[in-house]
């Protein structure tokens, strides 16, 4: 193939996700094309209380694969108590599952 035209067409693999994963309850809008922009979400926090987060703004959506699962990464940056924090959410599309991914935590 000229200039490597067509020589990148497989689909990266990523090796893992990286910080605390936290098993998550998401409210998602779906556009007329398919297209998914989560509006809010609910977690377990260490206390066993249930928190609900509804500032959600998505700086970048990116689609990934995990060891052969296919999934959706959202970077979103979310105001919970009054402070703002930068984390992931992520879909995995086969398993119709979301976690919130806290950086730094492993």
């Amino acid at each position: 193939m000229a200039f490597g035209i067509g020589t990148n067409t497989e689909t990266p693999v990523f090796d893992e996700i990286r910080g605390k994963q936290v098993p998550i309850a998401c409210e998602c809008w779906f556009d007329s094309k398919g297209q998914s922009m989560p509006r809010l979400f609910k977690y377990e926090n260490e206390a066993g209380m249930v928190c609900t987060v509804r500032s959600i703004r998505v700086c970048y959506l990116e689609e990934k694969n995990y060891a052969g699962i296919s999934s959706r990464e959202y970077d979103c940056e979310i105001i919970e108590n009054g402070a703002q924090e930068r984390i992931k959410l992520i879909f995995f599309m086969e398993h119709c599952r979301w976690v919130m991914v806290l950086p730094g935590a492993l």
